[in-house]
């Protein structure tokens, strides 16, 4: 069967993040998951959209180093969002989401996940980026949203998995799976070449 060419590996996924493992699971790729608090994800100041999403995803790779064997591939992946070129972290608090929303509202921004696959001998870095486009949002809705999803662990602090993707977003240009956190189908193709 033409999985057997992926699940032939140990792979891992270093992710914390349910939507990840989820899409790998609907995939039919058997993984184990493997995490590690506190790696920093900083990076250099001249790096924009892409590159900072592929370094980010680099540098979890390393701290993962110790963990690869002769038939193992990692995964690592991380997704930011851009708005007019500033990058938009996860929300610190309530109000900082408020204004994270409130600053995408009714305007395009651009979802980018990098992708490294490590193994022993070898690392191939990809990325996937979405424009997406909301509508004018009003106060009341992202209020409703913030209160009810609390999406602190999210880039740009959103998902487009929940409410206020379904009543927020006009139009996507590129992957849907993409803005979820994981591009799968690019991932897969990679996954079969490696």
């Amino acid at each position: 069967m033409f999985l057997n060419k992926i699940n032939k590996y140990d792979i891992l996924l270093a992710s914390k993040s349910p939507r990840r493992q989820q899409l790998l699971k609907e995939v039919g790729i058997n993984f184990r998951l493997i995490t590690k608090n506190g790696i920093k994800e900083e990076y250099p100041d001249n790096l924009v959209k892409e590159e900072i999403a592929i370094f980010l995803s680099k540098l979890k790779a390393k701290a993962f180093v110790n963990e690869l064997k002769a038939n193992t591939i990692l995964i690592t992946a991380d997704t930011i969002v851009c708005n007019n070129n500033i990058v938009l972290g996860k929300p610190k608090d309530y109000n900082d989401a408020i204004n994270i929303i409130s600053s995408l509202s009714g305007k395009q921004h651009t979802v980018i996940t990098g992708m490294c696959l490590t193994s022993l001998n070898k690392q191939k870095s990809f990325y996937s980026s979405t424009e997406v486009f909301f509508k004018n949002l009003s106060f009341e809705e992202i209020d409703y949203y913030v209160k009810n999803y609390k999406p602190y662990d999210k880039a740009g602090a959103y998902g487009i998995q929940e409410w206020i993707g379904y009543i927020g977003i006009e139009k996507i240009i590129g992957s849907y799976f993409n803005v979820v956190g994981l591009p799968i189908q690019k991932l897969y193709e990679e996954l079969m070449k490696f």
